[in-house]
């Protein structure tokens, strides 16, 4: 649910056809300056977030409703693509002038919190401005941080196995609750050589899904102060996933870079794919199979490692508007009309209001939805990883640096080293 080139950002850019949307609308006023109030009592305030054009088009609705309701508040606008979105956000911050209320992610909560940018929402909560109500599975407690409320979800999503149905059925095989690890590879190994297609688009290189097999195995990728396993783990996930690689059973790295910004699996190139799950939408649109959510791979038959995470709203330490944010963000995660409006554009609606109003017709959201209420009714949910000041660079490195050993331009012992290097830099900064 991070990025800088790490696995959220990928995913975004894909799910977004990787074009980069455009940085404004017709409807959308680039920010910039102080936000403040006019002589007739109205305050405005800056809301800045990343996406596709599309979810801009939603959310420049939801803001019309809102402005509706609440006349007073004004809401000036600014979106971008991922990468820019946060360059653009690291100068304001720097300067001393970022948005007032801006989306987020768990990556970027302790960074933002540790330079005093971020605005603790809990006394909004107390003062009655903001619910905590309401909210599927404890989601709410993602953007708590040492004690504070640094961020409320609009969605809450989980990591996925998304499979190439018409694929796994004509090797016969079919996915589990509780299949292990072994089950999995060597299904992938079937695949290969009854249908001679690779098994898998990359696994190795995803953090969140390392975070996983380590959480099964009783350590985590992240402490709350740096890295929660060592090199001789770190070999074995990625001397393992190279071997795989040059088996051919995970697909050429090469080919899934020739194959961007389509998905391998929606290429025909791989029969499966571990992604967030809210991003399964892509594939059907992408490809020419059919596609299904299978569960995550076990170490003991049992407990997946799974939890929940999300995207954000957060507001600004330096708001003259606390009140004005709370309320607004309050009407974003829990008005009806906007859950109608939203979708699952940014997970898993994260209140029953709007997961009740919102019922998605196609199979993709219905599937999606199922999923994840299927994972809680499993029981197997934990609490999310502590994500340190620096984990979003960190996750970058990660994906980069396993992206060159699987390519062979490095070898696994030196990838390793230099991760580790890296990491240790990022979260002592």
């Amino acid at each position: 649910m991070g990025e800088n080139g790490s696995v959220e950002r990928r995913t975004v850019l894909k799910a977004a056809g990787a074009s980069l949307a455009t940085l404004g609308l017709a409807t959308t006023t680039a920010c910039g300056g102080d936000s403040g109030g006019s002589g007739d009592g109205t305050v405005e305030i800056r809301f800045a977030w990343w996406g596709a054009e599309e979810r801009a088009k939603r959310i420049n609705q939801t803001i019309a409703l809102f402005e509706k309701k609440y006349p007073k508040i004004k809401v000036k606008t600014d979106f971008q693509d991922y990468v820019a979105f946060w360059e653009k956000f690291q100068t304001q911050a720097a300067g001393g002038n970022p948005p007032d209320v801006f989306q987020n992610a768990v990556a970027y909560l302790r960074k933002y919190d540790k330079r005093s940018v971020l605005l603790d929402l809990k006394s909004q909560v107390d003062a009655g401005n903001l619910s905590l109500k309401n909210f599927r599975a404890g989601v709410e407690k993602v953007g708590e941080v040492d004690g504070k409320l640094l961020g409320i979800p609009v969605g809450s999503n989980t990591m996925s196995l998304v499979l190439d149905e018409k694929v796994f059925e004509k090797a016969g095989i079919k996915p589990e609750e509780g299949w292990t690890w072994d089950e999995y590879f060597a299904a992938l190994k079937k695949i290969h050589d009854s249908q001679k297609v690779a098994g898998d688009t990359g696994y190795f290189g995803i953090m969140y899904l390392y975070d996983l097999y380590l959480r099964q195995n009783g350590k985590a990728f992240f402490t709350e102060d740096g890295l929660g396993f060592d090199e001789a783990d770190l070999t074995e996930w990625w001397q393992d996933g190279y071997n795989r690689v040059k088996a051919g059973i995970i697909t050429d790295p090469k080919k899934v870079e020739q194959n961007k910004p389509k998905s391998s699996l929606a290429s025909g190139d791989a029969a499966s794919e571990f992604t967030w799950d809210n991003f399964t939408v892509r594939y059907a649109t992408e490809g020419d199979s059919t596609y299904g959510l299978a569960p995550i791979p076990t170490t003991d038959g049992k407990q997946t490692g799974q939890y929940l995470s999300s995207l954000m709203l957060s507001g600004s330490a330096r708001t003259k508007h606390p009140k004005e944010v709370a309320q607004f963000i309050d009407f974003m995660v829990h008005d009806p009309e906007v859950g109608k409006i939203m979708g699952y554009d940014r997970g898993i609606l994260a209140t029953t209001e709007q997961f009740d109003a919102y019922k998605p017709t196609d199979a993709p959201n219905q599937a999606i939805a199922k999923y994840e209420e299927d994972v809680a009714a499993a029981g197997v949910l934990g609490t999310i990883t502590p994500h340190p000041a620096g984990a979003d660079t960190v996750e970058a490195a990660f994906l980069r640096i396993a992206g060159d050993l699987s390519q062979g331009k490095t070898k696994v012992s030196d990838a390793v080293k230099q991760f580790f290097s890296e990491a240790e830099t990022a979260l002592a900064a």
